[in-house]
């Protein structure tokens, strides 16, 4: 009788980086909030730095793997559980994406709920919208109000008054994130969250979808 030698699955960087996103979400905390509770540098499992600026894939260090299961109160077996997880998510759980990769094609379908790949999951407050998503912010173009790390709750079904904060994508794909100030049949009236930059207004035509900031971590 021949013996068949089972194929060995080698682990790939989406996976370790998922199975870090879950380890977060299970401690009810931001990828940058388990960082901070196992003593390393807050960006340090940021989606920023999890490719280089010129493309290549940045692994986590064994060290910082074993820090933040220890602040996590985890095994080393619950983490291989996690990189198997089928991506269930549990009630607690809504779907993560970061700030910089929502532009891309795929990020989202045509009524701006989350499609394709590379989204992953974080424990937030529950909604009763069940499409809410979150977005982790990247660098500090949104400063001082979003920073590096911070994540952003949003529902697409939540009503939108005068002075929400909301995340905007245009039918060309960029992303914005602003106050409110007016919205008419023909545009929408927003100001920037910099208050030193000009209000500025987007042609109803030119919006793929609007939709509300429920919460920040911060």
């Amino acid at each position: 009788m021949v013996k068949q030698a089972k194929a060995q699955r080698m682990l790939t960087h989406d996976q370790i980086w998922a199975a870090l996103d879950r380890l977060a979400a299970r401690a009810g905390l931001s990828p940058s909030g388990l960082a901070k509770r196992a003593g390393l540098d807050p960006t340090t499992f940021n989606r920023s730095k999890r490719v280089t600026a010129d493309g290549r894939e940045r692994w986590p260090s064994t060290e910082s793997i074993a820090k933040a299961l220890a602040a996590a109160d985890a095994s080393i077996d619950s983490f291989a559980k996690l990189i198997d997880d089928d991506g269930v998510r549990d009630g607690r759980s809504v779907p993560l994406l970061g700030f910089a990769q929502a532009g891309t094609s795929g990020a989202f379908d045509e009524a701006g709920l989350p499609s394709g790949r590379g989204w992953t999951e974080i424990a937030l407050p529950t909604t009763e919208d069940r499409h809410t998503f979150a977005l982790e912010i990247s660098g500090d173009a949104l400063a001082p109000v979003y920073r590096d790390g911070d994540i952003v709750l949003v529902s697409p079904g939540a009503p939108i008054r005068k002075g929400d904060r909301v995340v905007v994508r245009s039918k060309a794909g960029e992303m914005t994130v602003a106050t409110l100030k007016r919205r008419t049949a023909r545009a929408l009236e927003l100001e920037p969250l910099d208050g030193t930059q000009a209000e500025c207004a987007m042609a109803a035509g030119d919006v793929a979808w609007i939709a509300r900031i429920l919460w920040a971590s911060q």
